[in-house]
């Protein structure tokens, strides 16, 4: 019955509104749906697309850029194209041309993305400073460095100077001229030719630069500047081309494109992107849904007669799906019930931010059903939770399949719920770093074999330990619980367990350099009790290249170890070891060390025997029983420290590591020596062992080592077999050639080991040997040896081929190797005799010639001797060899192709190789082929060689598709109903996912599978994972992913517009806040954006249907962390950024916390040194290992992904214990407010290339207004931060009742991050007109620093986490104003008060307004009995000294206990407050008197007429929104609004409606009064 009434009234109730309106459509017209759009541009120039694709294949091989050069060079390229689409397309095509198919789409989508623009603004940067590097003399056309007597100066008359006029579009640079010309070029190089390389000033190169091929190191380098189309390009490079054949000069191109040279250019599409801003994609958009419980909204951008949210009448005005209700209540009032009833419905159907507990439980797993049930699931996951507020209630509705909510709920028995992970080809993608991870690295990252730890089997005797955690009593202070490794500890806080965990093994040559400093950082590091057990293993580099030459065998009484220094090194280390113990030593290697620094030896040469032998002595003479000198006969008498000094160099150059020099093996993995690298290593190994001991794999008795060796040790070292090499290993499938009918795969015959001819070989091995070359027949015998080492898994077939064969030994060679194992494949001493007989063509018949018929003769007399000596038949082979066909044999050879790469590969090279291929790729094929029933098959065919020959087969045809071991930690869960599979037959790459898709993660990843999806057409296996049990809506916001497209490329003419987030059909009266999702290292700001973004409310659009926003990539991110030897982080340390002629450009302090530091920096090379003055004369930079302590380090900026830099510092000689902070010798302290020195220009940019414009502004002091007043004594320096429109216009009014109060100079602060485009453009003329300074000064939130997702309390972090370092060090006090604030005093008395010694000072929160006892936490509870009667401060107003703060190192302080708390959801609840007042105890308080902040929601009206400053807190009892709490409680607030309004439309160009504002000087008095009376 109430079915059917409801039924009946929702029946009249529709007929009732088309009665009324005459249906729906009435509405249109005036309530359109509105949009959003976004875009970001980089902040350099437009760069040419044809330019970026060369500098894109030049970073996947260098060859590359000049074989597409080659294309581009011909005069009619591209003639027929008029429209950058066209340009794009055959800019495409010609890049594809060159690469491989994978690689070719990674290449398409990396030009429309843009990602190698940044290098071209690298070149322009470096073109500006060739041009800038010379005079220029308006009379020639060459600019010359030096005088003329150089004789390098070639004047050539010209009639204007080319680079005043605009005309030069390319110049040569020659470190000592630039020509601007070829008669000028051809005229150096003719003057030129007799001049030494090493006598010019030669201009300096980089490894991205482009030098041409075949040019030689030892020429004169000769730098084109230029653009690939352009005629003068052309011009100049035939000749340098030419000229660098010849070896005249070494040619350098660096691609630059001069604006102004459209119209010399042979190509249209050379200028395609050039003229355009770099729109950027690769980034996200967010639209969140704001709470707007205080109604924080600036009302005088509201257009008239548009009223904003009232809780009573809230929204009713507004159009729902047509319908208007404020007008239909005020004609049917009668039906309000159903009416809004209905309104309601409509509501919960379109936009959504809150669900009923019901509706809420099953909406994850609603959402699943939709998604694996939609035809594009990956399409639908996106719609989904990118729209998801317009989406959730129809979600909702849906019904659910019980099968897809019971595999959910089983998956999360083994992935905890709401989890998402990623792997690609089993290897693990961190999502948090998405899209912060740049997408090319994911997309460009080869099948890994990757997840997969390949480690080296070091285990044996000539490892020396120098320390034992688990025995050796510096340690037994440790917990040795290993589940203790499981805690959280803060980031870089290394793990302290008595466990031999980690196990740091170095492979050195005593003798060098790299040797000595190991040793040296071996010992510093036990010192400082790093948690890691230190050994070495000792090898001699001579030994070695003697092992080398004499093919592997150990040496005898040919070797002459008399200068051998590293040998003798070694036998007194092991005699040391044994008779005095590990700790005496590695003392005997520390003084070597020390006999290398005090001479500055750089090799082994110059060290002497007599100075090893006084190290000895030096070392054992305290402890030794009988006299040095007959230790050291007896060292160099006994012959088992010989022997074992062999043995051990010997282990080395099997195990493959001598050819590294210098080498970490952490616990197998093979990593760079140095001390950044070995703590690196620790923690990259620590994720490894955490998981194990998670599961209970590695408990506190499992040998750590062991256990790694024996499950994934290999005992050789072969990059190009372990997957660690630059070079990616190449996999080709075999089977085309196999069946094509003259495939040459059919006519090999293989090499098998002693007795295993008929035994089935899973691994096969084939070799392409050159047999006229001596690396060929070096690889043939290497695989002979392999095989006489009796391999049972695996045969070895040969390929041979040659150079100029005719009837030659080569030939002849080849015949028998073909015979030999197809005849003589079961003999015993076949291999024997392959072997002697490549020995002996190699030293006499490899250089006979064809027609050399002697030779032949000779060749087959001796291989018929060699025959009968190993017991083969001689005779036959004679007579064979005597009679074959040449012309079938060089057919034959002639099918091979053999290219040497130049690395050598040993017989124990192959042993690896086989080992790795047969565990992660073959085992698994021979285990099916071996179990499988073969049916109409004749027995006889099924021979070792047909199931040998399968397995070769499938293995090389599925390689390219081989999907790494973990994936089994994803197929445990199932798929059955609840995940999306997606396979691509032909993909090297495949994709497991397990994700919530209504998360951030899942808003992040949904585009970005779809992106892989549709670009490179990977396998993929998607687990939907979403919380089972809702109490909230998971995302209350709109989210886009920016990615390019071709529609970007315009088909008409030349443009190219970029990518843009567009959100259609917002909704028009929720109130929205605009957040960027950008890669770590951009620093973006808003540039156009005429609405406020912190509170877009669409609705008040009016006529326009888009709201547009541009953002700029303001600067890139140059991070480090800094270090001193034995020290903590040198705290306040500063640092410069410039070039070589303005090397003052940014600057920046080290933090305490992990040294950590931060720079602002655009594409470019730039030199990075200790900042003049205190940091200077106290420290010096350390360079790499090997390089001595400098003043400066390069840092080149090339791409989007920023920098990270790890320094190390040391105090200078002499000044070792002198404090860079202190107090006393701080020569800054005693100077208030200098502004002339370096500090002030601290994080400003310089114009051009690092940040455009200026961010300090000074008073102009010879202004005429009248409203200035003359400001002197000490300048105020005052902090704020604002967001959005209101606070932006709250912020106007707190500045000018400071200054209206004081005669002070002022000086602003404002953290640049948030403020919009439009308070920007007017802050300079508010400064200009009322006589203050300003700074818009930013900090780029740290990585390692756990990071807030909500933005007002990213904001409230501003305001107290980076006080330390967001400020110059000339800076000595501060003090924060809210920026809704009101100043009634003079605030240079605050600026002057005497804080005690105390960092900070902030006002107690008052208590004399009783009606908010209930709100006061901080009386009650853990905040009672936190504080222990000191005051709860509010944080509205708060001095800082920063001094003092900096001497105490508060902000490191703070920081830590951040990072401890804001991991807990229910801690920190007001950050900025909470707090300070949270680390009272450590970081101490001033508290300042009362009447310093007054605020309604807490103080009495009784003390508002003693109040120094007015904050207009929120009030959580009333709720009442701040612009009426602001007009109602300050009487001046009205008077300052309108003036700040007045100015800001003046500057802005708008119209303001003035109104009538009453006066508030007797509001004022009236309000006083009555304050005073409720005394």
């Amino acid at each position: 019955m109430d079915i059917c009434r409801s039924r009946v009234s929702a029946l009249c109730l529709i007929s009732l509104l088309f009665l009324a309106f005459g249906g729906p459509s009435y509405s249109v017209e005036g309530r359109r749906p509105k949009n959003v759009q976004v875009s970001l541009r980089a902040k350099w120039p437009g760069t040419s697309l044809l330019l970026e694709a060369g500098e894109l294949l030049s970073k996947e091989w260098k060859d590359l850029f000049w074989e597409f050069s080659e294309l581009w060079l011909q005069p009619d390229r591209a003639s027929n194209c008029s429209t950058a689409r066209c340009c794009l397309e055959i800019i495409m095509n010609d890049g594809r041309s060159l690469l491989s198919d994978h690689l070719g789409s990674i290449f398409e989508f990396s030009l429309t993305l843009r990602s190698a623009s940044p290098r071209l603004a690298l070149y322009r940067q470096l073109a500006e400073d060739s041009l800038s590097s010379f005079p220029v003399d308006d009379e020639v056309n060459s600019i010359t460095a030096g005088s003329p007597s150089d004789g390098l100066k070639v004047d050539h008359s010209y009639t204007t100077n080319p680079l005043k006029s605009g005309e030069s579009c390319c110049w040569v640079d020659t470190g000592s001229v630039l020509l601007f010309n070829v008669p000028d070029l051809l005229s150096w190089l003719d003057t030129s030719t007799d001049l030494e390389a090493d006598t010019l000033e030669q201009p300096e190169l980089f490894d991205f630069d482009h030098i041409y091929l075949g040019s030689r190191i030892s020429n004169k380098i000769t730098i084109l500047y230029g653009a690939l189309g352009m005629k003068c390009f052309q011009e100049f490079h035939v000749v340098l081309a030419e000229a660098s054949k010849k070896g005249k000069i070494k040619y350098v191109t660096r691609p630059v494109l001069p604006s102004w040279c459209q119209a010399t250019s042979n190509s249209y599409c050379t200028f395609v992107g050039a003229s355009d801003a770099v729109n950027l994609g690769g980034y996200g958009v967010e639209l969140a849904l704001k709470n707007m419980e205080y109604k924080a909204m600036d009302d005088s951008t509201i257009k008239k007669g548009v009223t904003l949210e009232d809780p009573k009448t809230e929204d009713l005005s507004q159009e729902i799906s047509g319908f208007i209700f404020s007008k239909i209540l005020e004609r049917r009032p009668e039906l309000t019930g159903e009416i809004m009833f209905f309104r309601e419905y409509l509501l919960s159907s379109t936009i959504s931010d809150t669900l009923e507990v019901w509706e809420l439980k099953d909406l994850g797993h609603q959402t699943a059903q939709r998604i694996v049930h939609a035809l594009d699931p990956l399409q639908s996951m996106q719609e989904i939770n990118q729209n998801f507020p317009s989406i959730v209630s129809s979600l909702s509705r849906m019904k659910l399949n019980d099968s897809i909510k019971e595999e959910i709920i089983t998956n999360q028995r083994m992935v905890p719920a709401g989890k998402s992970l990623m792997a690609l080809n089993g290897a693990l993608i961190n999502i948090e770093e998405l899209p912060q991870k740049p997408i090319l690295k994911l997309l460009s990252a080869p099948p890994p074999a990757g997840s997969n730890v390949f480690r080296i089997d070091f285990r044996s005797t000539y490892v020396h330990y120098l320390n034992n955690l688990e025995e050796d009593a510096m340690y037994r202070r440790w917990r040795s619980n290993i589940n203790e490794i499981l805690m959280p500890v803060f980031p870089g806080q290394l793990r302290y367990i008595r466990k031999n965990l980690f196990h740091a093994v170095y492979v050195i040559d005593p003798a060098t350099t790299c040797g000595a400093e190991t040793i040296s950082m071996i010992l510093s590091m036990v010192q400082n009790s790093v948690p890691m057990r230190f050994g070495v293993i000792l090898y001699s580099s001579k030994l070695i290249k003697h092992i080398e030459e004499n093919k592997s065998h150990l040496p005898g009484a040919a070797y002459d170890e008399g200068d051998d220094i590293s040998s003798l090194i070694i036998r007194l280390f092991l005699y040391t070891k044994e008779i005095y113990g590990s700790q005496l030593a590695f003392q005997f290697l520390n003084n070597v060390c020390k006999i290398k620094d005090a001479t500055d030896i750089l090799d082994e040469e110059a060290i002497q025997v007599h100075q090893v032998e006084e190290a000895f002595v030096e070392t054992v003479l305290a402890k030794a029983k009988s006299p040095p000198q007959d230790m050291l006969l007896k060292v160099e008498k006994e012959p088992k420290y010989k022997e074992e000094a062999e043995g051990t160099t010997h282990f080395v150059h099997k195990l493959g590591l001598s050819k590294l020099r210098c080498c970490l093996l952490l616990n197998g993995l093979v990593h760079e020596p140095s001390e950044d690298s070995s703590i690196s290593a620790m923690n990259e190994e620590l994720p490894r062992i955490q998981e194990q001991v998670y599961y209970g794999q590695i408990t506190s008795n499992t040998d750590v080592l062991e256990k790694f060796l024996s499950e994934s040790g290999y005992h050789r070292y072969n990059p190009q077999v372990i997957d660690g090499g630059k070079e990616i290993n190449k996999f080709i499938s075999l089977v085309k050639s196999y069946i094509a009918k003259d495939s040459i795969l059919h006519d090999i015959s293989y090499l098998h080991s002693p007795g295993t001819l008929d035994d089935l070989k899973p691994v096969t091995h084939l070799l392409a040997v050159n047999v006229t070359s001596r690396r060929g027949i070096k690889l043939l015998r290497e695989g002979l040896r392999y095989l006489m080492a009796e391999s049972r898994k695996a045969r070895v077939g040969v390929l041979m081929n040659g150079d100029d064969l005719g009837l030659s030994p080569a030939l002849l060679l080849a015949e028998i190797f073909d015979k030999a194992s197809s005849i003589f494949g079961d003999k015993h001493n076949v291999l024997n005799f392959l072997d002697q007989l490549c020995s002996v063509y190699e030293s006499q018949f490899m250089q006979a010639h064809s027609s050399d018929t002697t030779s032949l003769i000779n060749f087959i007399d001796k291989v018929c001797e060699l025959a009968l000596a190993n017991e083969l038949p001689s005779g036959d082979l004679r007579s064979h060899l005597s009679n074959f066909s040449s012309a079938t044999r060089i057919n034959h050879l002639e099918k091979v192709f053999a290219s040497m790469n130049g690395v050598s590969f040993s017989s124990d090279d192959l042993e690896l190789l086989e080992s790795v291929e047969y565990q992660h790729r073959i085992r698994h094929i021979h285990e099916i082929v071996d179990e499988a029933e073969w049916s109409n098959v004749d027995p006889d065919e099924l021979t070792s060689n047909f199931y040998s020959d399968l397995i070769m087969l499938v293995s090389s045809a599925l390689s390219n598709r081989e999907r790494s071991p973990d994936r089994a930690h994803f197929e445990v869960l199932n798929a059955k109903h609840s995940a999306i599979i997606l396979n691509s037959g032909n993909s090297s790459i495949h994709i497991d996912v397990v994700i919530d898709p209504l998360s951030a993660s899942g808003q992040k990843l949904a585009p970005l599978l779809l992106l892989l999806w549709k670009r490179i057409q990977p396998s993929m296996r998607i687990v939907l994972n979403p919380m089972s049990s809702l109490v909230d809506l998971p995302l209350k916001n709109y989210y886009r992913f920016v990615i390019p497209s071709m529609d970007d490329f315009s088909s008409i003419d030349h443009s190219v517009n970029g990518p843009k987030a567009f959100f259609a059909n917002m909704p028009l009266s929720k109130t929205l806040t605009m957040n960027l999702d950008v890669p770590e290292p951009w620093l973006v700001e808003p540039i156009i954006a005429i609405h406020d973004l912190d509170n877009i409310l669409l609705e008040n659009l009016g006529d326009t249907r888009t709201l547009p926003a541009v953002f700029e990539l303001e600067a890139l991110l140059l991070t480090g962390h800094c270090s001193e030897k034995d020290h903590d982080p040198p705290r306040g340390l500063q640092f410069i950024l410039g070039t070589r002629q303005m090397p003052h450009l940014v600057d920046t302090l080290v933090m305490g916390n992990l040294g950590y530091w931060q720079m602002k920096v655009s594409p470019g090379v730039w030199y990075l040194q200790l900042a003049p003055g205190r940091s200077a004369d106290l420290y010096v930079m350390k360079k790499n290992e090997g390089e001595k302590s400098s003043l400066s380090k390069d840092i080149i900026i090339n791409d989007l992904r920023g920098k990270l830099v790890r320094l190390e510092v040391e105090k200078q000689r002499g000044k070792e214990h002198v404090e860079l902070l202190s107090g006393s010798d701080d020569p800054l302290k005693n100077k208030k407010d200098d502004h002339t020195g370096w500090n002030a220009n601290l994080l400003k940019w310089a114009s051009g290339f690092i940040a455009g414009n200026g961010l300090s502004r000074k008073r102009n002091e010879n202004s005429s207004d009248n409203k200035k007043i003359i400001r002197h004594g000490e300048t105020i320096n005052i902090f704020s931060v604002a967001s959005g429109h209101l606070y932006e216009r709250f912020l106007k009014i707190m500045i000018l009742s400071v200054l209206k109060n004081t005669r002070r100079p002022v000086k602003f602060w404002f953290i640049k991050n948030y403020l919009s485009p439009q308070f920007k453009d007017v802050i300079p003329h508010m400064a200009q007109e009322y006589g203050f300074e300003y700074e818009l000064i930013t900090y780029k939130w740290p990585t390692w620093l756990h990071k807030q997702k909500e933005k007002q309390r990213i904001i409230w972090a501003y305001k107290i986490l980076f006080l330390d370092v967001i400020f110059p060090i000339s800076l000595k006090k501060v003090i924060f104003v809210d920026a809704d604030q009101i100043v009634r005093t003079d605030m240079g008395i605050l600026y002057d008060m005497d804080l005690k010694g105390k960092p900070l000072a902030y006002t107690p929160f008052c208590d004399n307004n009783k009606d908010m006892d209930g709100y006061r936490f901080w009386r009650q509870g853990f905040w009672k009995d936190h504080l222990r009667g000191r005051p709860y401060h509010i944080s509205a107003l708060y001095v800082v000294d920063l001094v003092k703060f900096r001497q105490m190192a508060a902000g490191d302080t703070l920081r830590v206990y951040y990072e401890t708390l804001s991991k807990d959801p229910n801690s920190l609840s007001n950050l900025d407050q909470d707090l300070p007042n949270y680390a009272q105890h450590t970081v101490p308080i001033f508290s300042l008197p009362q009447e310093w902040l007054w605020c309604e929601s807490w103080c009495g009206n009784s003390t508002k007429f003693k109040a120094k400053t007015i904050d207009l807190c929120n009030n959580p009892m009333t709720k009442e929104p701040k612009l009426q709490s602001a007009k109602r409680i300050v009487p001046e607030w009205v008077d300052l609004d309108a003036e700040a309004r007045l100015l800001t439309s003046r500057v802005l160009g708008e119209e303001l409606e003035i109104q009538q504002i009453p006066s508030s000087t007797d509001t004022d008095k009236k309000d006083d009064l009555e304050s005073i009376a409720e005394l």
